[in-house]
């Protein structure tokens, strides 16, 4: 496993000539980072994998119990080791890959497009959503092909 990364939010990781990969833990997410992976694998690219994160939507610190309130940093350090606990089984998979986790305590299309600036490529997955939804792209998704300073590779989900 190549995950490196201190279990904080901060310094932001830079992003030069690197691939940047959103994860929010669902099926797309991990299929937009095997994505990510082989194409980084193939040139040669180190990874950032971001997960957007808020208070509301972060997992409970290992220090929380009734009556405690959690720091901010232990909250940072909670979705860190999600994200490196969801990602493990396909970083994995490509051992040579320098990947770097990153908990963003920002909105997701904020957060990518912020680090899609030096990357040279951004990698999202898409819901999959079905009928008339399924043609348009998610919200997330739609942002960053808008605003991202870099190539943006949307990945389907698979079928």
């Amino acid at each position: 496993m190549t995950i490196e990364g201190a279990n904080h939010p901060n310094p932001v990781p830079d992003t030069s000539n690197c691939v940047v990969v959103g994860h929010d833990g669902s099926a797309g997410a991990d299929t937009a980072l095997a994505a990510a992976m082989e194409l980084a694998d193939q040139l040669s690219l180190p990874v950032v994998l971001v997960r957007a994160w808020s208070i509301a939507t972060a997992p409970r610190p290992a220090q929380w119990e009734f009556g405690y309130v959690s720091s901010f940093e232990e909250y940072a350090d909670a979705v860190y080791d999600e994200l490196e606990r969801d990602s493990r089984t396909i970083v994995g998979l490509f051992p040579l890959v320098p990947v770097i986790c990153h908990p963003a305590h920002a909105a997701p299309a904020k957060a990518l497009i912020a680090l899609s600036q030096n990357a040279r490529l951004l990698v999202v997955g898409t819901r999959g959503l079905g009928g008339l939804a399924g043609m348009l792209l998610g919200s997330v998704s739609e942002q960053c092909v808008r605003h991202a300073a870099c190539l943006v590779l949307v990945v389907p989900p698979q079928t």
